[in-house]
């Protein structure tokens, strides 16, 4: 490929997110809104038709019908795509993922990983041998507060860690909305295309993903109880998990898309022997710190309190709040700084930090220890 001035956009494609699609949406707000990436190309959807009708409303420069033509033919191109956006629906990730890794194109990958744990090990196989980086879009861990976080629980702010508590909590499938006409819920809920996890693979992963990259923590066994309370769907709609970390730290997690009344409930609180963090992703501009026997202290993004582990992923002066598409932003803009280090032949600069194939690997084998561990009745895992 190319050499390309750092002010030259990356040359983009997407696999998936077609029209109606959400999150491919997402990607492409993200991908742009700090003009790293153009997209150039796609194969957008499922069938050659909605692939070119998707392309040509998006106005591509090259749509292709399918993703093994779209990593053929893109590869062999001058001007073809430095990076590739996956964003399918779960089992269809392992795929295109290998065949434009196989081909040394960079893979910016939805989470969770794959459907199975056989396509993730196959998957890191090819990885491991590939000239590309495979970065994991766990939004989250883009967060400015998030970023502080991360940096105060290291720097020993809230001294040794000893309790991590997370929860992701939505409401959106306490009715069986899978069999209403939506979209999203239908390959959610089916688990030839989501895997073996229903909430816990959706947003349970999100919430295990943070609990660990605040923490620093290497969790160690787990024990799940699962349950499916919408009668006739197939995976799990609620999860409660206990954690056991390396060191004797001991968590909880909690994910459901059946609490009428949540909408994204995303919160995080780290406990230390000297003191405690809270965030929530509905709240994200704040961190709450509360040194032991002290009061309660509101840290804002890029304000008040706020490290530069927090600054450099902010955009706006405080009180402007930044959130999701943002979050999503961030780990395009590490994805980007982490490619142009590559094709320089240097280093990751200092301070870039992105979800990699191992934190989907750790996805995945928190998916798979939560359906053991519950069809044991909630018996104790290790990971």
């Amino acid at each position: 490929m190319s050499a390309a001035s750092p002010h030259v956009p990356l040359r983009l494609g997407m696999v998936g997110g077609g029209t109606g699609a959400f999150i491919g949406a997402v990607h492409r707000i993200a991908a742009r809104l700090d003009g790293e990436f153009t997209l150039v190309a796609g194969a957008l959807s499922s069938t050659p038709e909605k692939s070119r009708a998707s392309a040509q409303a998006l106005g591509l420069a090259r749509s292709y019908d399918d993703y093994f033509a779209m990593a053929k033919g893109e590869a062999r191109r001058k001007d073809g795509i430095e990076a590739v956006a996956i964003v399918t629906p779960n089992h269809m990730h392992a795929g295109p993922a290998i065949e434009f890794l196989k081909r040394g194109i960079h893979v910016i990958c939805d989470k969770p990983l794959t459907a199975t744990m056989a396509e993730a090990k196959k998957l890191a196989r090819v990885a491991e041998k590939a000239d590309a980086l495979f970065v994991l879009t766990h939004n989250y861990t883009g967060y400015p507060m998030i970023r502080q976080a991360r940096a105060m629980v290291a720097a020993g702010d809230i001294g040794r860690v000893r309790l991590v508590q997370v929860e992701y909590v939505q409401d959106w499938l306490t009715e069986a909305a899978e069999k209403s006409g939506s979209k999203q819920a239908e390959w959610r809920t089916d688990p030839e295309r989501s895997g073996a996890g229903g909430a816990t693979g959706d947003i349970g992963t999100h919430a295990y993903n943070l609990a660990c990259f605040v923490s620093g923590l290497t969790p160690e066994a787990l024990a799940a109880d699962l349950q499916t309370f919408v009668p006739g769907r197939a995976l799990d709609d609620n999860a409660h998990v206990l954690l056991r970390f390396a060191g004797g730290a001991r968590g909880m997690l909690w994910a459901s898309q059946v609490a009428p009344g949540n909408e994204n409930g995303l919160r995080l609180r780290v406990y230390g022997d000297k003191g405690g963090l809270e965030w929530a992703q509905e709240d994200p501009n704040y961190l709450w710190h509360t040194p032991f026997g002290e009061p309660r202290r509101r840290i804002t993004r890029n304000g008040a309190g706020a490290g530069p582990e927090a600054g450099r992923v902010s955009r706006i002066p405080p009180g402007h709040p930044e959130g999701y598409l943002e979050g999503f932003a961030n780990i395009y803009a590490e994805a980007a700084r982490a490619i142009r280090a590559r094709r320089a032949g240097e280093a990751v600069p200092d301070g870039v930090l992105f979800p990699t194939l191992a934190d989907g690997l750790a996805g995945m084998r928190f998916v798979e220890a939560c359906v053991q561990s519950s069809r044991r009745n909630a018996g104790w895992v290790t990971l």
